[in-house]
């Protein structure tokens, strides 16, 4: 059979499974388009071929006893540089780290692992995992496969760029401020950023992270269709004792009607046409799928939760990581850290008690909402994928490069799950709608996922554009 690597990661299973394909061959020919089309685009910047190919015989061998191999059985993911894999450099895009080798697995490489996971490769992110563009120092710049001249997303652009390359089925990212939305996003795939608490993650090569990170920042896939999503956030969603934040939350909750919201402009955001145009679809879409959908002229808040989630996630430490930005000399890590400073500065004890003041009353504001809606659909960004390294061009390009990117920040601090669907291209430029709902319902979010996607024209594995 050709092409093994094109097939969704729930056709290969069933394939696996049956033992029409072994995972030895999915393997083998997921490792064969990474050396064809990885070079173009630098997504992967770690791989151990014969480790790859060990991991894919002990599947086989699984599957010969008549054991039961995993929701993932022989599937080929990749991972992203910022979490532990055992005997690999947790880099996080540093020179700082590329000595830092991992002594254990992270609960979501033990977990994909037995779900019987084959871990392809690691991929790349911009230094710190900062920003919506993916270069460093350390192992260079990520392209975007569709179009060289546009970002591929971050900070994990090089799951995005891998998985719309067809390197790997799915692909693992993180997201504390859309680093798993705008990537999915930028390279026309889809992503899904879960509840806080709903996939374990813990690195023990590395300190640990701060009270923002550690309420607000995720582990999810990234795949070319939300059936896989939904089968790789199974698997990656079991329990694990080393994160105090998970929760043994059922993947499928109460029933709810299938009603939408849908905002153009959410709080000012004044999204360019054709991203209005791709909302406005969505809704259509979903429509023609028997859900209700109602239009609403705002959201509630964003802005006031984007401009807190910034304090927590930048302002905490902010000398700190500065003087590590300066060590490291990488001037994306620098431009995002300097362009903010007076953003979050100053960030005392008061400043923090305010936060996580307002975050329950933020958050119970959004769980309200979403007692009289199953979703909310809205922009991903408010402009189309930008020019790759735009923040960096000058002060005015970096302020609106984060004023585009606020309905990405601002569902991190409640905690909120959400999912970037591709619904198209302008020209080769992808587009695609954010999908919100409520604290551990990822299923209404897949669920309408699913309805949006089936609407239009199916996410393929490209070869990368010259």
């Amino acid at each position: 059979m050709q092409d093994l690597w094109r097939l969704s990661a729930t056709d290969l299973v069933a394939l696996i499974r049956a033992k029409k394909v072994s995972a030895k061959e999915a393997a083998t020919a997921a490792l064969a388009r990474l050396d064809a089309v990885n070079p173009k685009i630098n997504a992967v910047v770690d791989h151990r071929p014969a480790d790859v190919l060990a991991q894919a015989a002990s599947v086989d061998a699984a599957i010969a006893r008549g054991e039961d191999a995993g929701a993932l059985a022989g599937v080929p993911v990749t991972v992203k540089v910022n979490i532990d894999q055992q005997g690999f450099a947790t880099t996080n895009g540093l020179k700082l780290q590329r000595d830092v080798i991992a002594k254990t697995n992270s609960p979501v490489i033990d977990n994909l692992r037995k779900a019987g996971a084959v871990i392809l490769g690691r991929t790349n992110c911009p230094a710190f995992s900062y920003r919506w563009f993916t270069a460093n120092l350390v192992h260079g710049d990520t392209k975007n496969p569709r179009d060289p001249g546009i970002t591929p997303g971050g900070s994990s652009g090089g799951a995005g760029a891998a998985v719309a390359a067809g390197i790997g089925h799915v692909a693992h990212g993180t997201d504390i401020a859309g680093s798993i939305r705008y990537p999915a996003y930028a390279c026309g795939v889809h992503g899904l950023r879960p509840t806080v608490g709903r996939i374990a993650a813990f690195n023990a090569a590395l300190p640990e992270r701060p009270i923002g990170p550690q309420i607000s920042a995720v582990s999810g896939p990234l795949a070319r269709t939300v059936a896989d999503l939904r089968i790789a956030l199974a698997a990656m969603s079991a329990r694990d004792f080393r994160d105090p934040w998970w929760v043994p939350a059922p993947l499928t909750g109460p029933f709810m009607p299938k009603r939408a919201a849908l905002c153009l402009n959410p709080d000012g955001l004044e999204p360019v046409a054709e991203v209005k145009a791709a909302v406005a679809d969505a809704g259509k879409r979903l429509e023609r799928a028997g859900w209700t959908v109602e239009e609403i002229a705002n959201t509630p808040p964003l802005r006031e939760p984007a401009d807190l989630q910034t304090k927590l996630w930048l302002g905490d430490g902010f000398e700190a990581q500065l003087e590590a930005a300066e060590r490291e000399g990488d001037p994306g890590a620098l431009a995002c850290l300097r362009g903010n400073k007076a953003k979050v500065l100053p960030f005392d004890g008061a400043a923090l008690s305010k936060a996580l003041t307002r975050r329950a009353t933020l958050t119970r504001e959004w769980l309200a909402f979403f007692e009289s809606y199953a979703v909310l659909v809205m922009p991903v960004s408010g402009e189309l994928p930008f020019p790759d390294q735009l923040d960096r061009k000058d002060d005015a390009s970096f302020a609106r490069v984060w004023h585009a990117q606020l309905p990405q920040i601002a569902i991190p601090f409640m905690g909120l799950p959400a999912l970037t669907v591709s619904t198209g291209l302008v020209g080769r430029v992808p587009v695609g709608v954010q999908v919100v709902s409520g604290r551990y319902r990822e299923d209404l979010c897949l669920a309408a996922g699913e309805a949006i996607e089936a609407g239009g024209t199916p996410s393929a594995a490209i070869d990368p554009a010259g």
